[in-house]
C-alpha cells in the first residue's frame, strides 16, 4: 500500500471516530436558572451532524433563537445564541458537558461572569 493511499486511509478512520465518539445531545433540552434579570426558563432544540451542532434556544426573556458555530467534542458541547433582551442585543457564549441525560452548561455574556446550570433531556 503507498504511502499516500496510507495517509487516506488514516484521514477517513480518524473522521469516522470523530463522530462515532461525538456525544448524542440530540433532542429537547430544558433549563430554569436565577440571572440578574430574574429567573429564566429555557428550551434548547439540539441536532448533531457529525461533529456540528445546530438547533434553536428558546428562553422566557429572550424569545427565540438560532443556535450558530455548534460543536461537539466528545462529551463537550459548545454554541453562541445571539438574542435580544429590552431591544439590546446580547451574545451568549455556551459550553457545556452531557453527563447522562444531563448537561452542565456554563454561559457567558460579553465578558460577565459565566452562569452555570444543568438543563435536562426532556422526556
Amino acid at each position: 500500500m503507498s504511502s499516500l493511499v496510507r495517509a487516506w486511509v488514516l484521514a477517513a478512520s480518524t473522521i469516522v471516530a470523530g463522530i462515532a465518539f461525538a456525544a448524542d445531545v440530540s433532542g429537547t433540552w430544558t433549563a430554569s436558572f436565577e440571572t440578574q434579570v430574574g429567573t429564566q426558563t429555557y428550551t434548547y432544540e439540539l441536532q448533531v451532524q457529525g461533529n456540528v451542532l445546530t438547533g434553536k434556544t428558546k428562553g422566557n426573556l429572550t424569545g427565540e433563537n438560532a443556535i450558530s458555530d455548534g460543536k461537539i467534542d466528545g462529551n463537550k458541547i459548545s454554541f453562541v445564541e445571539k438574542a435580544t433582551y429590552q431591544g439590546m442585543p446580547l451574545v451568549f457564549n455556551y459550553t457545556g458537558e452531557l453527563k447522562g441525560d444531563q448537561i452542565h452548561f456554563k454561559r457567558e455574556l460579553m465578558g460577565n461572569p459565566a452562569e452555570e446550570f444543568d438543563a435536562k433531556r426532556a422526556k
